[in-house]
């Protein structure tokens, strides 16, 4: 099962719609935050996609919660935009909510810096900015769960 992530899109609905275009081979999506409209408006045009959608600080009037937790591929994976969670401060917050619901995979964005870690058996995965990166590039990520294991890898626009 192939999984995409998108975060902090910032109503730059074309790099959405190139992102969802691109990934024919996952049916399911992660919408981290900031700019939940963007999500909303290609959703339509996706109809074979399952999407998860959270809102971000940037998010004012949004019916979406703040985090969330999903069972795909027999893993369970918490994801948040990070805000409520502080996680410009670090991932301590994040990776403490996550294992404390038995999560295996801890998705978050709000950052706008792209990044994978694998602390104490948690992938932790943040996309970056699909819009406005604070790193090299603009990004998204895709991970893969099989039986035997997980792969997340960044892909850069």
């Amino acid at each position: 099962m192939r999984i995409t992530v998108i975060s902090d899109s910032h109503r730059n609905v074309r790099a959405v719609r190139r992102i969802l275009s691109e990934r024919e081979d996952s049916a399911h999506v992660f919408f981290l935050g900031d700019n939940t409209a963007d999500i909303e408006d290609m959703a339509p045009q996706f109809p074979e996609k399952r999407f998860y959608i959270v809102s971000g600080n940037c998010d004012y009037f949004s019916v979406y919660p703040s985090s969330g937790i999903e069972n795909l591929g027999g893993r369970k994976i918490f994801y948040t935009h990070g805000h409520t969670l502080g996680v410009k401060h670090g991932t301590g917050n994040l990776i403490r909510s996550a294992k404390a619901a038995g999560c295996e995979i801890a998705l978050f964005g709000h950052t706008h810096t792209s990044q994978i870690l694998y602390e104490d058996g948690l992938y932790v995965v943040n996309p970056g900015s699909c819009s406005e990166p604070r790193d090299s590039a603009k990004s998204y990520a895709v991970i893969d769960i099989e039986q035997n294991g997980i792969m997340p890898i960044i892909i850069k626009l």
